[in-house]
């Protein structure tokens, strides 16, 4: 009787501790929502959602900077996710668990996802920019500087290969859940590998993939440092219309009026305000996520 009490009192102590760490998270987060909700309640209106900024970016809004996010989004998800897919499949479907290939590829993935993003803007400072950039310049404008300076074709390429990890891991995770007996009844049924891959794996793991999808959007809208000598501008009185073109987005607009505002105090409303944006960007992908993935499980089921 003495050793099951001192079990469950342990097992007590262990589910308190547990959920006050859990409620301590959530609290956490409802605090800085809080914070953030209220410092930016002012400033918070249409046409902080629909102007330029003005005035020394003390008044005005910040549409061109939610347009130059939306933008490097788009653009660095075409660019990542079908990647990211195709080696995730290749890893799962195609290579032998412990072949020197698979074990490389998979270092690598852990090696990137690892290096701070500040690498990865330095990266696509001399990579993007001074080799590939530089080069286009010379052989098809003559030199003409265009490629060979900062944009959004280079901030996108940058971030995406910041996210490219979370990409791979998420979709490899999720089609490792797919039974292998299903793989090995398709292929039974006269089904080559890539019709099983096609028509088992990929249908059945669909969720997991648009997850990772997601993640990864939610991380590239809001990380600033790979974009700093990429592509990011400090304010633009137009929005972009090419890929060799600046732009403005929200992460850097922030970090922007919080460090090199001549008035901090009296920007401060628009600080709290585009954040309260931003967050409402990364709520909206991740509750997007979360639908999605219900509504494609719930079609599998029935």
């Amino acid at each position: 009787m003495i050793k099951n009490r001192k079990i469950d009192i342990k097992g007590f102590v262990i589910e308190g501790l547990t959920l006050s760490s859990a409620l301590f998270i959530i609290a956490i987060i409802i605090f800085m929502l809080v914070v953030i909700i209220n410092g930016g309640k002012s400033a918070f209106s249409w046409e902080f959602l629909s102007a330029f900024p003005k005035e020394g970016m003390t008044k005005g809004g910040i549409f061109p900077a939610i347009y130059g996010t939306a933008l490097l989004v788009i653009i660095m998800s075409i660019a990542a996710v079908p990647f990211g897919v195709i080696t995730a499949i290749y890893l799962t479907e195609y290579a032998k668990e412990n072949s020197f290939i698979a074990r490389t590829i998979r270092f690598a993935v852990r090696t990137l996802a690892v290096i701070p993003s500040i690498i990865f803007g330095l990266f696509g400072l001399g990579f993007f920019i001074k080799f590939v950039g530089v080069k286009m310049d010379g052989l098809f404008l003559g030199g003409e500087l265009k490629w060979g300076q900062p944009n959004i074709l280079w901030a996108s390429l940058t971030m995406a290969l910041l996210t490219l990890p979370v990409v791979i891991v998420s979709v490899e995770e999720a089609l490792k859940t797919i039974p292998r007996e299903l793989r090995e009844a398709s292929l039974a049924l006269g089904a080559t590998k890539w019709q099983t891959i096609k028509k088992v794996v990929i249908p059945g793991s669909m969720s997991g993939i648009m997850t990772g999808t997601i993640l990864a959007v939610s991380r590239g809208a809001g990380e600033v440092a790979p974009i700093l000598f990429t592509g990011a501008a400090y304010y633009l009185a137009t929005l972009p219309h090419a890929l060799s073109d600046q732009f403005m987005v929200l992460g850097y607009h922030i970090y922007v009026m919080t460090t090199q505002s001549a008035n901090v105090d009296q920007t401060l409303p628009i600080q709290f305000g585009t954040t309260c944006v931003l967050l409402l960007l990364t709520f909206t992908l991740n509750i997007f996520a979360i639908i999605l993935r219900y509504r494609i499980r719930k079609k599998k089921i029935n």
